[in-house]
């Protein structure tokens, strides 16, 4: 599995056949397809794993700030730049829905659960924060996030990607002032 992720990541889902799979994991295709029947089957185990990971750093960033709520915002932001930076290629899983473009695609409906689930948590957080409209401000953050990642892929770390954390911060104050109007 972490061969896989990793060669997917770096080359893509469709760039990577399960013959380089093996290879690289010293097996080889029979064992891999002991396992999976498809190479769809792992891709989509390979989404999901990355997805409970993702979920599961959430958690732990919703543990360490409990009671607290913009703190775990801000820690979101963070843990977020953290990904921007550190991941050069930016969102696996939104990668492999672009190669995926088939509507139907059973890894699709996986991809797009994460990412309602994750759209989920940041509205839920934006509330418990105190924001207003806590689903237009998940929402802007999220396209924010998303677009920095891409941006990372295409600019580097020096385009507007290094600008996420100062805008994501812009986000909350504009929502926080607003709700202090009202």
């Amino acid at each position: 599995m972490a061969t896989a992720r990793d060669l997917f990541y770096r080359h893509g889902v469709k760039g990577v056949g399960v013959e380089t799979i093996a290879e690289s994991a010293g097996t080889n295709k029979m064992t891999l397809y002991r396992h999976f029947d498809t190479k769809d089957d792992l891709i989509a185990e390979c989404v999901q794993q990355a997805m409970v990971e993702g979920f599961a750093e959430l958690d732990q960033l919703t543990a360490r700030h409990a009671g607290d709520p913009m703190g775990e915002l801000r820690a979101w932001i963070e843990h977020a730049t953290h990904q921007i930076v550190s991941e050069p290629r930016g969102c696996a899983m939104a990668n492999a829905a672009v190669e995926l473009a088939e509507e139907d695609h059973p890894v699709r409906r996986i991809i797009e659960d994460g990412k309602k689930r994750f759209r989920e948590y940041l509205v839920e957080l934006c509330q418990r924060a105190g924001l207003s409209r806590p689903d237009l401000a998940a929402d802007t953050l999220m396209l924010l996030h998303e677009g920095a990642r891409i941006s990372r892929q295409s600019e580097g770390v020096q385009g507007s990607s290094e600008r996420f954390k100062s805008a994501a911060e812009g986000v909350i104050a504009s929502f926080s002032a607003r709700h202090d109007k009202s």
